[in-house]
């Protein structure tokens, strides 16, 4: 057997339920969504925004956010690649969480000027901890029984039992 059928087997392989295309609808859709708003909405969530929080170059690193935000929504919508898709997500909400919502605790956040403290950070930063936390969570079960990912892998199965 190819390292090359194991590691896409392996990507796109999952034992979960079918009840994981919850997970995946929630996921995918706010990000999906996000990363349009972002090109829709330039000056409050996309290059307007990430200017103010600080972030260099933000005319290239807010429509770069907005194009992986609607590619992995989307995959992650249809349980396409969905342990890929969800690796540059966990690296998105945790610079989001870094850059936008940590330095609410010190009371010096820039988008949230009149928050600070620790419930104001919980508050602001639920959206982000659950995107977070939805990605891990697809990124160690899989795409679930109803994804393209358990389609393809089966077909791919499939194919290998037939030729032995």
């Amino acid at each position: 057997m190819s390292t090359n059928y194991f590691r896409h087997t392996r990507l796109m392989s999952t034992s979960a339920p079918a009840a994981v295309i919850l997970i995946r609808f929630y996921v995918g859709a706010i990000f999906l969504f996000e990363g349009i708003l972002k090109f829709l909405r330039p000056d409050a969530l996309g290059t307007g925004r990430f200017d103010k929080a600080g972030i260099p170059a933000p005319g290239f690193f807010a429509p770069l956010d907005g194009v992986f935000e609607i590619a992995c929504g989307a995959l992650i919508l249809a349980g396409l690649l969905t342990r890929l898709a969800a690796i540059p997500m966990i690296i998105n909400m945790v610079g989001a969480l870094l850059i936008t919502k940590l330095p609410i605790l010190w009371g010096n956040g820039p988008l949230f000027t009149d928050e600070s403290g620790w419930w104001d950070f919980l508050h602001e930063s639920r959206t982000d901890l659950a995107q977070l936390c939805g990605c891990l969570f697809l990124l160690l079960v899989g795409a679930g029984t109803y994804s393209l990912d358990t389609r393809f892998d089966r077909g791919r199965v499939s194919v290998r039992t037939r030729s032995r």
